[in-house]
């Protein structure tokens, strides 16, 4: 008896080393060691790993540390210790009596070695570890009292990896015991600032900042609050109402109402009253004052909204839609509120549900000024040739134009713009209607010339008409002197001609043309008591563009030789004027000679 029972206990001590083999250790990445085991004192091989480890962990070349998450190597000198055991407390049993996936260190599991059957191990279910790696090719023999390991990186080349004992990575803090006496002192050193309520500004700034709260203000109850945009929580995406919208955040948001009784919840639900978007008012910054009338932004409605009305067996005017438009203008808050909404009808039944959509968009305010440009731009900054050239009269901008006809001949109320850099000329006939001279010479002025009379031209394309020296002065050159002093006549212009002077400035790789001159030249005549009188205006554009003097290392047309091409005869005759009797400039004109005699024979 005795004998086989030592026999049996042989043969269980077996079969337990045979199953004992080290395990797979999870980097950071993911992926699995490929290797076996080297104590101190082993040669710097490697061993191909088991065909059942799906990967290596990622090292590095070079020495680099491994700390992967997951780690149960095996024992330099034998391969039964478990250097990694699990952990005393198992943080991830959450379920009693169960086997949570992916906790190595539940008991529930009965794993021996849970890291064959899980595809990964939760973070605080093993203990960790750190692994000191350089490339096994300059490893001969390891005599490190560590455990060491040959790891196969994601290139496939082989690292050799110690285990070091760094206790930190196994530290446990003690819970400290907290009683009457100590309170008060670890709440001083470890207590920060209290929480705040969101309905106070986290930010001392008087302007809302990108993300911020806006704040509302119900003037019938006296409450500051903020502005919603109710949106779907959960799976089945059912609103709640406390969803703050941000500032400058244009977003959309869906969600789901259930109700159980919707006959009664038609008039008293204020979710489906269009009356609960807009009866509040919106601050403008959030450090403004609600008593303050500036500071106070209504709601305004962009289309009238019903409220619900329960008719037999439906629930009229229900809110499905509700669009907010927000118009700020930079640190000076929100100038406007605008909402539209979509109502539909439900019907009342059972488990009746209604799905909602919340738009909330923001746009830059823009104010509406008399100093605001009529049109586009004809350049940016230059003008570009081809498009209009800008006038500005008073406050206001325009573009100069030039005289129309109609099909017969007679001045039109339309006008020809005048483009940029492009000469052009037009005429018609001008049938007149009153017969004094003063009157006559008004009405013709203004009808070469157009309405109303341009005083200035921009001299870029991108001119504002708030800066005044973006603009230049048109000049005006009447009628000649010899014509005026007749005395008894009625003289009238008859033609306009506007000169334009122009210029590219700037780099010549990207020349930028802007006006540096106007004129208005006007020719005079008699008038002959006519029923009609013809009219002309034309428009010259003058380029004036001095080019810079090209750089003496770029060469001239003109240019047939080198610099230097005479150098060593200026300096021989030199030499002749401050050397006298000196043969030696005599004689080098002579060698440069005969060389030019032989090389032609």
């Amino acid at each position: 008896m005795c004998t086989s029972r030592h026999l049996l206990l042989q043969v269980v001590f077996l079969i337990v080393r045979d199953g004992v083999r080290p395990q797979p250790s999870f980097s950071p990445s993911g992926t699995v060691p490929t290797l076996s085991d080297q104590g101190p004192g082993s040669r710097g091989g490697a061993v191909q790993p088991p065909s059942e480890w799906p990967g290596t962990p990622r090292a590095v070349p070079g020495f680099s540390t491994m700390q992967p998450s997951v780690t149960t190597p095996s024992g330099p000198g034998d391969g039964t210790a478990d250097l990694f055991p699990v952990l005393p407390i198992c943080t991830c049993d959450l379920i009693p009596r169960a086997c949570d996936i992916n906790c190595c260190c539940d008991k529930d599991c009965y794993l021996l070695h849970p890291r064959t059957v899980f595809s990964f191990c939760l973070p605080g279910s093993v203990r960790s570890s750190s692994w000191v790696c350089v490339d096994n090719s300059l490893i001969f023999r390891s005599n490190s009292p560590f455990p060491s390991r040959v790891f196969m990186d994601s290139n496939g080349v082989k690292q050799f990896c110690v285990h070091v004992n760094n206790s930190k990575l196994n530290y446990f803090q003690k819970p400290l015991k907290v009683n009457a006496t100590n309170f008060q002192a670890l709440a001083a050193q470890f207590g920060g600032e209290s929480w705040s309520s969101t309905l106070q500004p986290q930010s001392s700034l008087p302007f809302y900042r990108a993300g911020d709260p806006i704040l509302t203000y119900f003037p019938k109850w006296s409450v500051l609050s903020l502005l919603r945009q109710p949106a779907g929580v959960g799976p089945g995406g059912l609103c709640t109402d406390s969803n703050p919208a941000g500032f400058l955040e244009t977003r959309s948001t869906t969600c789901v109402r259930f109700f159980k009784d919707l006959a009664k919840s038609c008039t008293l639900d204020p979710a489906l009253n269009a009356a609960s978007y807009y009866n509040f008012i919106v601050l403008k910054v959030p450090r403004g004052s609600t008593d303050q009338q500036d500071m106070k932004v209504p709601v305004t409605l962009l289309a009238q909204a019903e409220s619900p009305l329960l008719t037999g067996n439906t629930c009229q005017n229900v809110v499905s839609q509700v669009i907010y438009e927000i118009k700020t203008n930079g640190t000076f808050g929100i100038q406007n509120v605008f909402v539209s909404f979509g109502q539909i009808n439900l019907t009342v039944e059972p488990g009746t549900s209604l799905k909602q959509h919340f738009i909330i968009r923001f746009r830059a305010f823009q104010q509406s000024t008399a100093t605001s440009p009529a049109g586009p731009r004809s350049g940016n900054p230059g003008y570009i040739v081809g498009k209009p050239l800008l006038t500005l009269t008073g406050n206001g901008s325009h573009t100069m134009t030039l005289l129309q006809s109609q099909g017969d001949g007679a001045c039109s109320i339309k006008r020809h713009e005048v483009q940029f850099g492009v000469n052009a000329v037009s005429g018609c006939k001008l049938r007149l209607k009153m017969r004094d001279c003063g009157l006559l010479q008004q009405e013709i002025f203004q009808t070469l010339h157009g309405m109303p009379r341009p005083e200035q031209v921009a001299i870029f394309g991108n001119a504002d008409p708030a800066q005044k020296q973006e603009w230049t002065e048109i000049l005006t050159k009447n009628c000649s002197v010899s014509v005026m002093h007749c005395t008894s006549c009625c003289i009238v212009p008859v033609s306009l001609e506007i000169q334009i002077l122009w210029a590219y400035i700037g780099l010549q790789s990207n020349p930028q043309a802007h006006v540096a001159g106007a004129r208005f030249l006007y020719q005079c005549q008699d008038f002959q008591q006519a029923p009609e009188i013809s009219l002309t205006t034309a428009v010259t554009f003058v380029d004036i563009t001095q080019k810079p003097e090209p750089p003496r290392g770029q060469p001239r047309t003109e240019w047939k030789l080198p610099f230097d091409f005479f150098f060593p005869f200026k300096m021989a005759f030199s030499r002749v004027d401050s050397q006298k009797g000196s043969d030696s400039p005599v004689l080098i004109l002579c060698l440069l000679l005969l060389g030019v005699l032989k090389l032609e024979t």
